[in-house]
């Protein structure tokens, strides 16, 4: 009777997603009352389904039967592929399939600034409702300028549902060549930061983008401008951010990352020692602009099937890196 492969779940994902993988190996989760540390496996496990976390080179050196790291998710910037690559193991991850997910909550979060809702829900939480109404105006979508950072599936979703505001959309990216899309405006960074009413942010998070909304590309925003960032924290210079809301040169922020993510979001910036309730248009949601019921079944079951396929000694789709074919799944697994 051959052994059940050993999988391991590092964060809460769709239950049916859960339901699945018990069917292909044995499964150990690192949450919930059963939690199981990764340490206490790392020798047996063959496939690990990563959402949030990092996975670094040496817990891939410290696990010798791995043969997967499928990504919840697009991003694999929490992942050292190359110390993967170098010992055989698949990292996969699930391109759009979160996508308009997080373009809805895009606009959920630049409506709520637009809107000033969190203000004025705070004013009915305390029992305002007749109050200042002049100071709870906001503004229309329709007419104004949504500057996309990049343009990727979430940024070609967050440009369609901008159109049907009525709002001018343009587009900055490296990977598009001028007159490559007739239907996109195409501009400078330089020129997009200058010309946005809201800029949205969707790069992924490499050396070259680290900081690029830096104190010199908020300068030159418009001082009524609002920045999401719904894709990497570390393309926002936060010490920067905060500066330039605390001395009015930003409309307003909302992020939905930040560059060192902390579960203790009474301090969500902890370099900065800033409440939040210091600023009225800075809004901040803990990494949940994928999080539907939806988006977490697609993730979910890409993710999965990635796994069955290593498993049944198959490359996998959405591979983000290429390993030697020379290791079959029953030479892989290493036995006591």
């Amino acid at each position: 009777m051959t052994e059940m492969p050993v999988i391991f779940v590092s964060s809460p994902i769709h239950e049916d997603v859960l339901t699945e993988l018990r069917n292909l190996g044995t499964l150990f989760c690192g949450f919930g009352p059963d939690a199981v540390p990764y340490e206490d496996i790392m020798g047996e496990v063959e496939a690990v389904l990563l959402r949030s976390g990092t996975f670094t080179g040496q817990m891939i050196a410290d696990s010798p039967n791995l043969r997967i790291i499928a990504r919840h998710g697009v991003g694999t910037d929490t992942v050292d592929i190359p110390a993967a690559t170098a010992r055989n193991v698949w990292v996969t991850n699930t391109p759009g399939a979160n996508s308009r997910a997080v373009a809805e909550h895009v606009f959920a979060l630049i409506l709520s600034l637009c809107r000033k809702v969190s203000i004025a829900f705070a004013r009915t939480q305390n029992g305002e409702w007749a109050g200042d109404r002049m100071a709870l105006t906001g503004v229309e979508l329709n007419g104004r300028t949504i500057g996309l950072l990049g343009l990727g599936n979430i940024g070609r979703h967050v440009a369609r549902i901008a159109e049907g505001f009525g709002m001018r959309v343009l587009v900055t990216d490296p990977a598009l060549r001028q007159g490559s899309d007739p239907s996109l405006h195409l501009i400078p960074f330089d020129e997009l930061v200058r010309e946005s009413d809201i800029l949205s942010l969707h790069l992924p998070l490499l050396s070259s983008t680290r900081n690029i909304i830096d104190a010199a590309a908020i300068e030159r925003m418009k001082d009524h401008a609002i920045l999401v960032n719904t894709a990497r924290g570390g393309l926002v210079d936060e010490i920067a951010l905060v500066h330039a809301l605390r001395n009015g040169r930003l409309g307003g922020a909302a992020l939905d990352v930040l560059d060192a993510e902390n579960a203790d979001m009474t301090d969500p910036l902890p370099h900065n020692r800033i409440p939040l309730t210091e600023f009225p248009n800075l809004i901040i949601t803990p990494h949940v602009g994928g999080q539907t019921q939806e988006a977490l079944m697609r993730v979910g079951q890409i993710a999965t099937d990635a796994i069955r396929c290593v498993l049944e000694g198959s490359r996998p789709d959405c591979a983000v890196n290429d390993v030697s074919s020379g290791v079959s799944a029953a030479d892989h697994r290493i036995t006591a």
